[in-house]
């Protein structure tokens, strides 16, 4: 609808710059009838026209000259109105009218006007010129019909030869008006269809243009382009200089050229998937209703990549016709992500994984079989508020990042430990002896001295799956607070600590 309204307008401006042109092309015409005045006078002394006389010639030149003056003034100030082309169609009609009142026989010349008014392509203008032509062919066959039925002996009166003249006129306007109106309703129909379907060529080119620039940035942002048609079944490089189409044969090709060459850069353990991915024979139904689709895989040579199907071109079903094939290096992106993950996963103080970390891990671990190593540790500092009342916080920051070393430095490559509150700390461990491992992590927090605290004392408790392979993760982490609690009430009581108080 919107490419129709903007033919319309469109087509409205080439009828306004039409008229225009005709109007020019018309006052050429009316001050080329100037000279008709000469020419009557040169065809009185040539006893062609007996009935004219001289004054006649005069009055038709000078009544021609006003006439185009006045139009020539109508086309510099309204060239593009139709009453500016009206007006030249009028006065042709008046000097018509003139000369056949005045005797110059003009018979074909009645339909000079209307045949003029369809270079306007304009059905108004035609109707307008048709009228008013008929009117005064009336009026001037009836004027003269007085004088010229006098030269004929085939009609006994002034009624009989008007009606006999009129009759002929009356049919061969009708014909005009007919095959007229035909003419220039098919010129106009023509013309805007023409303007249509130009317009609709232009946003074509509009949008191919607007592609094309599209793909011109996308070969500056990715590595490898390619677009790939599925209706001839060629890939070509966008990237390569040549530009050279390659055919694809859909029965027994399953790689484009390009992915066949990628492929051989792919980490062995992620080339099924890539292969997966790029299957030329189901791309076109994977993408289908759709604009995009992607996976990241890892280069060999230059680390994370991502490979991204794009639609260009559909059927009105959504099916691609053209997709554009890219890759784009994505490593340091990916770093970014692991960055951002790591630090979500970590604690700030400590750098060990913190709560979150540790409850994915839980989730994932009740998703699958524990092993018989698998050991939960639960571990808290002991004194924490005391020194942080008696020392400050900077003490009591000190006590829990020598608490996090020694479990760190001790537990090593065996599990993962995780800062899961203020001086609460939880490990996932592989040992077959859990009781050995405590006793180093009491070992090495004995050993431990820091700036404003002289030593460190945690409590630790245990709970090993090998011990009960009926229990569930949460049952195994609540025995091993239980134990922690059991192992801190012990301390307290060894040192003669109230902890009411």
């Amino acid at each position: 609808m919107k490419t129709d309204s903007i033919a319309d307008h469109e087509f409205a401006d080439f009828i306004a710059g039409n008229r225009i042109t005709v109007n020019g092309y018309l006052n050429k015409v009316m001050w080329c009838f100037v000279a008709t005045g000469p020419a009557l006078v040169w065809g009185i002394k040539g006893g062609v026209f007996n009935n004219i006389e001289y004054a006649t010639c005069l009055y038709i030149s000078l009544t021609v000259v006003v006439l185009s003056f006045i139009h020539m003034m109508l086309r510099k100030f309204i060239p593009d109105s139709v009453f500016t082309g009206l007006f030249a169609l009028t006065s042709l009609d008046m000097l018509i009218v003139y000369m056949s009142v005045s005797h110059v026989a003009i018979h074909l010349t009645w339909f000079l006007v209307p045949l003029l008014s369809l270079l306007f392509c304009d059905k108004i203008v035609y109707a307008y010129a048709v009228a008013l032509n008929y009117v005064l062919m009336v009026a001037a066959t009836w004027y003269s019909s007085d004088f010229l039925s006098s030269f004929s002996t085939r009609f006994d009166s002034q009624r009989a030869y008007f009606l006999n003249e009129i009759g002929g006129f009356t049919i061969e306007t009708l014909v005009m008006l007919i095959s007229g109106y035909t003419i220039v309703k098919l010129a106009g129909d023509y013309f805007r269809e023409l303007f249509r379907q130009n317009k609709v060529i232009i946003e074509k080119d509009k949008s191919m243009k607007e592609k094309m620039d599209i793909l011109d940035s996308m070969v500056e942002i990715y590595d490898n382009v390619n677009l790939i048609s599925f209706v001839d079944s060629t890939e070509m490089s966008l990237r390569s200089e040549a530009q050279e189409k390659h055919g694809i044969d859909m029965t027994t090709q399953t790689h484009t050229l390009m992915n066949q060459r990628i492929k051989n850069q792919i980490m062995p353990d992620q080339l099924d998937a890539f292969l997966t991915f790029t299957n030329i024979k189901t791309v076109r139904s994977r993408l289908s209703q759709k604009k995009i689709i992607s996976a990241d895989f890892i280069d060999v040579v230059s680390g994370w990549f991502r490979a991204q199907y794009i639609t260009v071109d559909a059927t009105v079903d959504g099916i691609p016709n053209t997709v554009i094939y890219v890759t784009r290096n994505v490593d340091e992106e990916k770093r970014r992500e692991e960055h951002l993950v790591r630090i979500s996963m970590t604690d700030e103080m400590t750098r060990l994984y913190n709560r979150r970390c540790y409850d994915e891990d839980l989730i994932e671990l009740r998703e699958n079989a524990l092993p018989e190593q698998f050991v939960i540790f639960s571990v808290d500092v002991n004194g924490l508020k005391t020194v942080n009342d008696t020392k400050g916080h900077a003490a009591g920051d000190e006590l829990i990042k020598g608490a996090a070393d020694c479990l760190t430095l001790t537990i090593g490559n065996h599990g993962k430990v995780y800062r899961t509150g203020g001086d609460e700390f939880m490990a996932v461990v592989y040992t077959d002896d859990p009781e050995e491992l405590r006793n180093a992590i009491h070992a090495r927090a004995a050993g431990w001295h820091g700036i404003y605290c002289e030593k460190i004392s945690v409590s630790i408790g245990y709970a090993a799956y090998a011990s009960d392979s009926e229990a569930t993760i949460d049952d195994l982490e609540r025995r091993a607070d239980a134990d922690m609690y059991a192992e801190k009430e012990s301390y307290y009581r060894k040192n003669g600590i109230d902890r009411r108080r």
